[in-house]
């Protein structure tokens, strides 16, 4: 049975740094892009990065690019997403997710596979 499961999250003040990890497991890592997606409270689930499974094309949602980048490590089945300079608007639950191909796909419900989310609060 395919799981991905997400740690990282916490508290941080504006401007600071996390970094968030996803283990997958059950599922052909190969092949498959991995994306994260964030929810804050009362909005609707966002694209915020995904990386394909080469590792060779990474996309970003505009408001992130620049702060966060997205990164795998194949041989432990584990994608990153590097959030630096975090604003308290980056505040959500964040989710990553994973679908065969490496076309650049920003709607979540095409998306395969999702994990359980953590939380990222950014304070002010």
């Amino acid at each position: 049975q395919a799981k991905l499961v997400e740690s990282g999250g916490g508290l941080v003040q504006a401007g600071g740094s996390l970094r968030l990890s996803c283990a997958a497991s059950g599922m052909p890592f190969s092949g498959y892009s991995m994306a994260w997606f964030r929810q804050a409270p009362g909005k609707e689930r966002e694209f915020v990065a995904r990386i394909t499974w080469s590792g060779g094309s990474t996309y970003y949602e505009d408001s992130v690019k620049g702060r966060f980048t997205i990164s795998r490590d194949n041989a432990k089945n584990t994608v990153y997403l590097q959030m630096n300079s975090l604003k308290p608007e980056d505040t959500a639950v964040y989710y990553c997710a994973a679908r065969p191909g490496g076309a650049v796909v920003t709607t979540w419900a095409l998306y395969d596979y999702w994990g359980q989310g953590t939380q990222v609060t950014v304070s002010s």
